[in-house]
This record gives structure tokens, sequence and C-alpha cells, in this order.
């Protein structure tokens, strides 16, 4: 009976071969600077290697995209910390940079800041985008989106009915994808998938039964004081 289980997994496995898992990697070319230093000290790559992981199985979770074939097919996601002024983080396809110079002039809890961060950041890595069809702003606010589910959201996040456009960006379309979550369970999720290869007004529709100017409005007077 052994020897009948054992032929059948090998038959299983020629079928169906082990799905390579991402793999994660963080490079420190900042470590001469103050602000490279910093990130060894009160961070370092053991801990970003790591949390690189976590934050890529709760991307998945929220977008619920438990089969691989729902997935960007990602093969390693590379963090640096590099010397430039400007943005805190920028993402380039699959690889993400973080400014030595904004982790050297953070006041607070460095690591938490730079958590946060990757949660944007990663996000932009293995959502969907239309094939950049998708508004910059509904890209941006499903990035801090998952900011604001992980609760790695800082003090001065947009409050829930604030801004002038649903696609906005960045925490004010985080607030609003929150709302049209409590519409339809899923709706993020449900979104991204659309969003594999096109963009369209329409899937607001689609999924709420409600045009997009109609939800923000709705959205909006909910939250007036």
């Amino acid at each position: 009976m052994k020897t009948n289980h054992f032929f059948l997994l090998l038959i299983l496995l020629h079928h169906f071969p082990a799905i390579p898992a991402v793999k994660y990697e963080a490079i420190n070319d900042a470590l001469e600077t103050p602000g490279g230093a910093r990130f060894s000290s009160e961070i370092g790559i053991p801990y970003t290697e790591e949390v690189m992981k976590d934050i890529n199985h709760f991307i998945w979770d929220i977008f619920q995209q438990y089969n691989e074939s729902d997935r960007k097919q990602v093969e390693t996601v590379k963090v640096f910390v590099q010397q430039y002024d400007g943005a805190e983080a920028k993402t380039y396809g699959e690889n993400v940079n973080v400014s030595a110079l904004y982790l050297q002039g953070y006041e607070g809890n460095v690591r938490w800041e730079f958590t946060s961060l990757l949660h944007h950041e990663l996000t932009h890595v293995f959502q969907w985008d239309g094939e950049g069809t998708a508004p910059v702003g509904l890209v941006e606010g499903m990035a801090d989106y998952m900011i604001l589910k992980s609760n790695y959201f800082p003090a001065g996040f947009a409050e829930a009915g604030t801004g002038e456009r649903w696609d906005q960006g960045y925490d004010i379309t985080a607030r609003f994808l929150d709302y049209c979550e409590e519409l339809r369970s899923g709706f993020v999720a449900e979104m991204n998938k659309k969003m594999r290869r096109s963009f369209s007004e329409d899937y607001f529709v689609e999924l709420t039964g409600k045009p997009v100017a109609e939800l923000w409005a709705e959205y909006k007077a909910k939250y007036v004081h």
C-alpha cells in the first residue's frame, strides 16, 4: 500500500510541479551614510526580508488571491536602501527603492515607518493596474488601502469622508475603497481582479450596482458633520 502511495506521489509531482516561491532580497546600498547606518541598526536586512514575505502574503489575502493563477508572476522582490533625495520610496517593477535620506531624517519609530512604506510599495509589485490603463489615483489608493487595513497608517492619514474626488489617490481613495468594501465584502479584491488587463468605471456598477459618481456622492453625504 505504501508503495502505491509513493508512485501516486511521483505521478502528481510530474503533472503538477512545485510552484516556485517568491524570493525576497534586501540590499543596503547606503552603508556609509547616516540613513544607511540607521537602517542597519534599527531595521536591518533580516527583519526586512522577513516582513517582505509577511506583507506579500497579507496582500494576497486582501486581494483573495489564493490560487497561483490569480497572482502576478513575480520571481524575486528586491528592496534597496539608497542615497537619493525625493520620494520616501519608489517602485520599479519588482524593485523597491527606499530613501536613506528619508530614513535618516524620520523622527519616531523608523522601523514602524519603514514597514508602513513597504505595505504601500509592495502592493505596487503585486497588484493589477489594467495594464497601465487604471487611474493612477486608484492604483495609489489601493496601495494605501493596504496600509489602512494593516493598521500601519500614520496619524496624518485621511479621515473617512475627506477629499475632493474618488480618484484623488493615496489615503483619500483608500478611505473611499474601504467604504465600497463595506457595501460589498470583497469589493477591493474583485476590483483588483477585474483590473488584470483593463479598466473601466463600469466595474463599479458591476460590483455595487451604482456608478462611481453616485457612490462618491453617497460616501461624502455619509460623513457630513
